[in-house]
């Protein structure tokens, strides 16, 4: 995987100024304010600052969180998972692999297989419905 190296400016120029709050400050958006939340087309999910593909729809579940939750990335080489111990609390952060951008944070509750949460940040998404065949 090529790996993204944009300054600031670029970013700012290229994303929308939420975009940039959560990718690249590491912000997040309002519990079910995001606009992937409920969507529940299938199809596949990508970083909305480089277009790494990183969730498939089959993997997205109703966790009642107020984020589109999946239960794992379309590959675990997608994702960076590293500690974070922002806001007095201490919990895993979701990056996007090739551009760093801030997704969210995974969690141990999640449904079977994995028991994972990877709760993502809608507007550091974008999805593509699936062809149909």
């Amino acid at each position: 995987m090529n790996k993204i190296d944009k300054s600031e400016e670029d970013w700012k120029r290229e994303l929308t100024e939420e975009q940039y709050y959560i990718l690249r400050e590491g912000g997040t958006e309002h519990a079910f304010a995001g606009k992937y939340n409920n969507n529940k087309d299938d199809g596949n999910y990508y970083c909305a600052g480089c277009g790494n593909l990183l969730f498939d729809s089959k993997t997205k579940y109703d966790s009642k969180s107020g984020w589109p939750s999946f239960y794992q990335p379309i590959d675990k080489d997608k994702v960076i998972v590293q500690l974070d111990k922002t806001h007095r609390l201490i919990r895993e952060e979701v990056l996007c692999a090739n551009c760093g951008g801030h997704l969210g944070h995974v969690f141990n509750d999640g449904p079977q297989p994995t028991g994972k949460r990877f709760c993502m940040n809608s507007a550091a998404l974008d999805f593509k419905k699936r062809d149909p065949k």
